[in-house]
């Protein structure tokens, strides 16, 4: 097959069979159901304290190697497992945990597992975190853990505010802390103004009203971004 070069040739360098090969072989090596257990694998244990139970439950993330030693090494979660002293819920806990590992050893691109479970609503309402932060479910908090874990392992982006709009931020909760202070009633001073609503997107109640726009204090989600 010839194939034209319509514009001019400046450089050129010759790339070695083997070192291609190496490459191809480094890109194929991705996560799939065939990939064995290995005798060893890189645990990460989170705990989760709610006011719902006396007890904490612990989450632990084991994670397998991809592509050992070469430039394409990867962590990819392998299988969860969740324990606790709290008994009440160790039928779906544990049915839990298994779906998430069957799904983490299926391979390809599991981080759409997060939003599935942090959308999971209590139907007999959330509960609220230190700080103010709002979490829906059990099941909400557990993908919060799974977001994080992720978040480490580099298979998801987190979103970074420019300087600008954290100095923004930080000037603008500055200004409405002083104010809260110096108010006659103690009680109104908290980590977040007093009156500050529930974000959207990071279900903290810390969405207040800087100039003009309704603006998170916790996470910069603004309504005129």
């Amino acid at each position: 097959m010839t194939t034209k070069i319509s514009s001019k040739i400046v450089s050129y360098n010759i790339k070695k069979e083997e070192e291609e090969k190496e490459r191809l072989t480094d890109l194929r090596e991705v996560m799939h159901e065939e990939i064995k257990r290995p005798e060893e694998l890189k645990g990460y244990t989170y705990k989760i304290k709610t006011p719902l139970s006396d007890h904490a439950l612990y989450i632990t993330i084991n994670n397998i190697v991809l592509n050992f030693d070469t430039e394409h090494e990867q962590e990819y979660p392998f299988e969860i497992f969740i324990n606790s002293k709290n008994m009440e819920h160790f039928q779906w806990v544990l049915a839990l945990t298994r779906v998430i590992s069957a799904v983490f050893r299926k391979g390809g691109d599991t981080t759409f597992m997060v939003d599935e479970l942090k959308q999971v609503f209590d139907p007999q309402g959330g509960y609220f975190k230190k700080g103010g932060r709002f979490m829906p479910s059990l099941v909400a908090e557990i993908g919060e853990v799974l977001e994080t874990h992720m978040k480490k392992s580099g298979l998801i982006q987190e979103e970074e505010l420019s300087d600008e709009h954290k100095e923004l931020i930080a000037e603008k909760r500055a200004a409405l802390e002083n104010g809260a202070a110096n108010a006659e009633d103690p009680g109104e001073v908290a980590g977040y103004p007093p009156g500050a609503q529930m974000c959207k997107k990071c279900n903290t109640q810390a969405m207040v009203l800087m100039d003009g726009c309704m603006t998170c204090l916790a996470c910069g989600d603004s309504k005129c971004a």
